[in-house]
């Protein structure tokens, strides 16, 4: 794998200086507004109760973070303000509202959002989530991979990371079915490797991916069997890597997190895992932000202690050749002034 100038640009500013992402996800709709409506007894939970949140986690968590993840209907405008300049910013693409079919879900993406817009406010990759099932019905499985090369081909365009993240899920037929984003019951490590094996061919155009456990986070035990899974797992994505929590409690995530940092992965992508327990005391805003402060700070700085003992620096990959991630200008008006995109401009 290759670089250009805009993407090794952006990925060295989502990770400290060693190369280690330690990036917070502020981008969940569906967690936090469901609650939220919940709680308050109403079908859909209001703006500014959802935006409060998310512009309080990013106040609150920002400082240990390389990177925060926002998505635009919430935390882009309620937060942006708030960002530091000197942290990455990540853009979340797609709507969290999919469409079910009785053969699988089909993702798209969020309306008048486009990887143009996202490269055009400023931001240093763009985030998609496709939900994935390599047994789902023929018709979906080539929609998902068409959708997703459409993203890695704009992403490549318009010369900024690609950050993807899959999810396993329950198909209509599928025990424990549930629209919930949190790691689906009985989830099959084939159906987690072979998606990631998918997706890792070149015409994706995927930077680094956002992967989850490919074992359920309680069976993350530490066993020599748990780990040659997630070994074959990094394997198989072939390029820099990090791990999502998808709901699991601290304990559960710090042990993946051992599993991933062993088998090549290079920091983390998480949310709920830090903030979660500090969002169960809502509406209690005081209460939030004093469990933000403490208890969620505390453990993002153990996991990021973790990360810096034991995880893999991401521009020394071995996908970029034994000199590591570096620009190299192929085209010539990187070697006589750069001019801009070209036709993409």
């Amino acid at each position: 794998m290759t670089l250009s100038p805009g993407k090794l640009w952006s990925l060295r500013r989502m990770a400290d200086a060693n190369g280690i992402f330690k990036m917070t996800a502020v981008d969940q709709r569906p967690p936090i507004k469901g609650p939220i409506a919940s709680h308050l007894g109403v079908d859909v939970a209001p703006w500014d109760q959802v935006a409060r949140f998310k512009g309080l986690l990013v106040e609150t968590l920002q400082d240990q973070s390389t990177a925060m993840l926002l998505d635009p209907h919430y935390a882009v405008p309620n937060a942006l303000d708030t960002l530091s300049p000197t942290k990455g910013l990540i853009v979340t693409l797609e709507d969290s509202l999919f469409t079910e079919t009785p053969e699988g879900r089909l993702s798209s993406n969020i309306d008048d959002w486009s990887v143009e817009k996202i490269k055009r406010m400023g931001a240093d990759a763009v985030k998609v989530l496709a939900w994935y099932r390599p047994d789902a019905g023929e018709g979906v499985c080539s929609a998902q991979q068409d959708y997703v090369k459409r993203i890695g081909e704009d992403c490549a365009r318009f010369d900024i990371p690609f950050l993807f993240e899959l999810l396993v899920y329950p198909l209509a037929s599928d025990a424990h079915q549930t629209r919930e984003y949190v790691e689906m019951k009985g989830k099959k490590a084939d159906d987690v490797l072979a998606s990631v094996e998918e997706f890792a061919k070149p015409e994706y155009g995927v930077d680094i991916f956002k992967l989850e456990s490919p074992v359920n986070a309680q069976d993350a035990d530490g066993s020599s069997e748990v780990q040659a899974v997630f070994d074959e797992m990094g394997r198989l994505a072939g390029r820099p890597w990090v791990m999502l929590s998808a709901g699991a409690g601290k304990a559960e995530f710090r042990k993946v997190l051992e599993h991933a940092f062993a088998a090549g992965a290079s920091g983390f992508l998480a949310g709920r895992a830090i903030w979660l327990d500090a969002f169960k005391a809502y509406p209690d805003w005081d209460k939030i932000r004093a469990s933000l402060e403490t208890d969620a700070r505390d453990y993002l700085a153990d996991i990021s202690a973790l990360a810096d003992e034991k995880a893999a620096s991401w521009s020394a990959h071995s996908c970029y050749g034994p000199s590591g991630a570096t620009f190299e200008p192929v085209d010539a008006s990187f070697r006589h002034g750069y001019t801009g995109f070209g036709s993409a401009a």
